[in-house]
């Protein structure tokens, strides 16, 4: 297994970062692997996958890249620059663009455990690799970033809170059950394969949530910053199932309508109002209302309130067409 050895005041300082860049990675990573883990990205899939493999197709240099870079269990570094907070994509993408072509090659080299092909030995492969990352951003995240960034801001509320009730040790291994664990002795377990552990005592330690979610990978830039990047929840993660039914949003108006509908597993009042981009005040107040009707139920966890759908509400929202 692969793991870093940090002291206790670099994991301190730790914290979680929103990377639009992160999301980019992962989406084309979703697309070349073309395999979806829930209905909203199969759906997303069905919108986006044609398009990419058309791309591809009329370049094939750049599908060479992709697939070389995309290692089975190493992905090429230049590709995913560790993630600096508060950066936007074009500041990230412009990282993939300006890496040596010489450091690029031997990123590919060690992604493919072998030699470069020759159609891959060329000066280009940067600008060709922030160019396809480019079109991912514009055409199949961008349109919808809106909406993941409060997915991701919600993950990032959940572990944070996560983390003053039950320490730093009870979300790291939270982040990739089975993957990703405190071995104790100042270790962190990053992934399963057999790679030399890294000490990164003293440097800039960040975890980095995306919505995909098969999606997992580290990035660093070597004794200055080291990223995790995983998977957000699970309950947050299907971006593309906010479709309020028609009939369900005439009866209980569209924005209490959504939040029946997100309530199929439990949320807390702080990550409706994060993917909703509704206010604190009126998601308290569609709450109430669904309680009343008994629509909803609230149960403590920790320090945390949870609602969640009745038996009622389900019924509710599979009468309006829309299952859990």
């Amino acid at each position: 297994m692969g793991w870093w050895r940090l002291n206790a005041d670099t994991l301190a300082r730790s914290r979680f970062v929103i990377s639009p860049l992160a999301e980019t990675f992962a989406c084309l990573k979703l697309l070349h692997a073309g395999d979806a883990a829930h209905p909203g990205e199969q759906r997303w899939l069905r919108s986006h996958l044609p398009a990419y493999r058309a791309r591809l197709r009329a370049d094939p240099v750049t599908a060479r890249l992709v697939r070389a870079g995309l290692g089975r269990n190493w992905i090429a570094d230049f590709l995913t620059p560790a993630p600096r907070d508060g950066e936007r994509f074009p500041d990230e993408v412009a990282r993939v663009r300006a890496t040596p072509p010489d450091a690029a090659r031997a990123h590919l080299r060690t992604a493919l455990a072998g030699p470069l092909p020759a159609e891959l030995d060329r000066d280009d492969l940067p600008e060709r690799a922030a160019v396809l990352l480019e079109w991912v951003w514009e055409e199949t995240v961008r349109p919808s970033w809106e909406r993941r960034r409060r997915v991701l801001e919600a993950d990032v509320v959940a572990r944070t809170a996560q983390v003053s009730r039950g320490g730093w040790v009870s979300v790291l291994d939270a982040l990739r059950p089975g993957r990703t664990r405190w071995l104790g002795e100042n270790r962190l377990q990053i992934n399963l394969h057999a790679y030399p552990p890294r000490e990164i005592s003293g440097a800039e330690l960040l975890f980095v949530p995306v919505t995909v979610q098969r999606a997992g990978w580290v990035a660093w830039e070597d004794g200055v910053r080291y990223a995790a990047i995983y998977p957000c929840a699970g309950a947050l993660a299907d971006t593309g199932s906010g479709t309020v039914p028609s009939a369900l949003s005439a009866l209980l108006g569209t924005s209490r309508a959504e939040v029946l509908l997100l309530l199929a597993a439990p949320m807390s009042t702080t990550h409706l109002t994060a993917v909703t981009g509704q206010t604190l005040g009126s998601v308290g107040r569609h709450l109430k209302v669904l309680r009343e009707a008994g629509l909803v139920e609230r149960r403590r966890a920790g320090r945390s309130v949870l609602y969640t759908r009745t038996a009622a509400g389900d019924v509710l929202m599979e009468a309006a067409g829309q299952r859990r």
